[in-house]
């Protein structure tokens, strides 16, 4: 049973890095980033993620932030 934890914990684990790798390669623009964290008052973390996370469409980002 351990080892079925085990195994399933570590595959999370590798699928969590594979979108990790896909986020880090999607560009983002320094004024969309700079836009949304001051129009969502959010950190700059924050803003990236969610930017990476829409492919770096910045009006889905904002969507997504306000809902």
């Amino acid at each position: 049973a351990m080892s079925v934890i085990g195994d399933r914990r570590s595959r999370e684990q590798k699928a969590k890095q594979e979108r990790e790798k896909e986020l880090a390669k999607v560009t983002i623009k320094k004024e969309d980033l700079e836009l949304i964290m001051t129009e969502m008052e959010i950190s700059r973390a924050a803003a990236e993620r969610s930017l990476r996370e829409h492919m770096g469409n910045v009006v889905e980002a904002l969507i997504t932030l306000t809902n």
